[in-house]
Parts: structure tokens; sequence; C-alpha cells
């Protein structure tokens, strides 16, 4: 076992999720081998030609993470690690907190084709291709952003690719639509922390009224902006929004959940040309954070 392979504890966790045959009715061949090698490119961001030869040859530890990028094999495989360290009581629900971090991408992200090919047969192409490819300019250069909803214990219960110039106070409601951790006994999964936080960037009437709709406590600061207008319309301007400091201070958690995602150096530099690759790739990130939990 290799330096940042699978432990055979986390093999036991893991391989109960894994399918067993192909696309095609034939076995996938060596499963942990070429899952140590996906996460040994995730951790380094080496190319994948460049991969060590004890991984196998690259083309197929590529073509796995991209088929199972594609088909969303990775997010089966989040959704049941994640149900499995709740039927454990293992996610604090207690406070969930969002925020996003910008990925600054690589000069071989960019160039990807505006309309991908068409191959005959292969049913792991997405659906549907962004037309941005999750990427936005700014000053300084090609960026993305990951938008994360992180639980109390340090690991991330949902995330969005948005292209880096993006807003994050839009991104809070489709984030937060994303948190579903299903529960082993059957029904409905479970979708409502008792608690949010979030920094000010969040602070929008839209979002408040979405949280409280959904009957989630929260602690989100209202900038001075927002307060100034709300005071100068009156009565008509609403109740003032309510904010404990004390509750605030746990949302360094969602902060300290990004850090550990991000050590993945194929996460805190985009090198992945398709957005639902990059996906995959932050996925396999959070799912090693889950492992190790």
């Amino acid at each position: 076992m290799g330096r940042g392979d699978l432990t055979n504890d986390e093999w036991a966790r893991l391989k109960l999720h894994l399918a067993k045959t192909g696309r095609r009715g034939g076995r996938w061949a060596s499963h942990r081998r070429v899952i140590n090698g996906i996460l040994f490119r995730g951790r380094t961001g080496v190319p994948w030609r460049d991969l060590p030869a004890r991984f196998g040859k690259w083309k197929t530890l590529y073509e796995r993470h991209r088929r199972w990028s594609a088909d969303g094999t990775w997010d089966r495989i989040l959704a049941a690690v994640q149900a499995d360290a709740d039927a454990e009581g293992r996610i604090d629900w207690s406070m969930v907190s969002v925020d996003s971090t910008s990925c600054r991408a690589h000069q071989h992200a960019a160039g990807a084709r505006k309309k991908p090919p068409r191959v005959p047969g292969n049913d792991a192409r997405p659906g549907q291709h962004r037309p941005d490819e999750g990427l936005g300019r700014s000053r300084g250069g090609l960026t993305c952003k990951i938008h994360l909803a992180g639980e109390g214990g340090l690991r991330p219960l949902a995330f969005l690719i948005t292209p880096g110039q993006w807003g994050d106070a839009p991104q809070l409601i489709p984030v937060m639509e994303r948190v579903r951790v299903a529960r082993p006994g059957g029904g409905h999964p479970r979708t409502r922390p008792d608690h949010l936080g979030g920094d000010k960037a969040y602070s929008s009437r839209q979002n408040r009224r979405y949280l409280r709709r959904r009957q989630i406590r929260h602690t989100i600061p209202e900038p001075k902006n927002q307060r100034t207008n709300r005071q100068r319309r009156g009565s008509k301007g609403g109740r003032a929004t309510g904010f404990d400091k004390t509750t605030y201070k746990r949302r360094n958690e969602v902060e300290r959940t990004i850090n550990a995602l991000k050590n993945s150096r194929a996460v805190a530099t985009r090198y992945d040309k398709r957005a639902y690759i990059f996906h995959g790739t932050v996925t396999v990130a959070a799912i090693r954070l889950w492992l190790r939990s």
C-alpha cells in the first residue's frame, strides 16, 4: 500500500457501493488499484499520462474516472457513504454552514469544444454540457468557484460548480436543494439541518424567505447597506434580522472543510476541461474525506 492509498478499513467501507460489472456485462478489473490511481492524481494533480506504472494503464484510470463522472457513479457513491455515516450518527446536523471558494483554472482546462462530439453507443456521455463549462474570466485569468454546504464534522454535504465571477447569494438555494442524505431504513431523505450559518454574502430577502419557509433557523449577518435600506423604509422594511455572535463562530467549520477539500491539488487548481469531470474530481476528494472520518 503506497502513501495516500485506501486503507483496508476504507476499502471495506467503499467496495460495498461499487458495481461488479461494467456497462457491457464484463467484470471491472482491479477496482481498488484504479481508485487508488484516481486518488493519487487528485491528491498530486499530475497529468494522467504521468501516473506511476503501479496503477496500471493511465488510459484505464482516465476513462473510468470520466465515465463515472458522466453517469453519476461518483455521486451515488458519495450519497451512499453519507447515508452510512448518518445511520451511524456521525453527521452533525446541529450546524450546517455554506461558503464558496475560487479555484484557479490551469491553461490546460481551457479550450473545450463548444459542442462535444457524439459517440455512438456511449452511455457514459452526459446528457447536457454546460456552455460555459463552469469557467469564468477575471483579472487573475480563468477561474471557477465551488459553492459548498458543510456539516459540523468538517465534511461536505453538497456542492455546486459555477464560473468564478458568479455571486454567492444566488447559489444558496441550489446548494441547499442538493443536500439529500438517504435513510437506510427507507422514508424521505434528510434534507434540513437544525441551523444554517453563512457570511454576509448570503444575506438576501429571497434566501431568508426560503429558509423561513423551510423552518431552518439561520445565522447570517446583515450588510450595512441592507440594514440602512430596511430602516429607511420604516415599518415596511420588515423586522430586524437576528444575529448570534456565538453561533456565528461555528462558520469556521465550513472554511476548514474547504481547506481539507483543497488539499487535493487537482481541486485547488482545476486541470479538467469539462465541468462534469471537474465535478467528479471534487466528488472523489469529498468521498475520501467521508471515508477517513
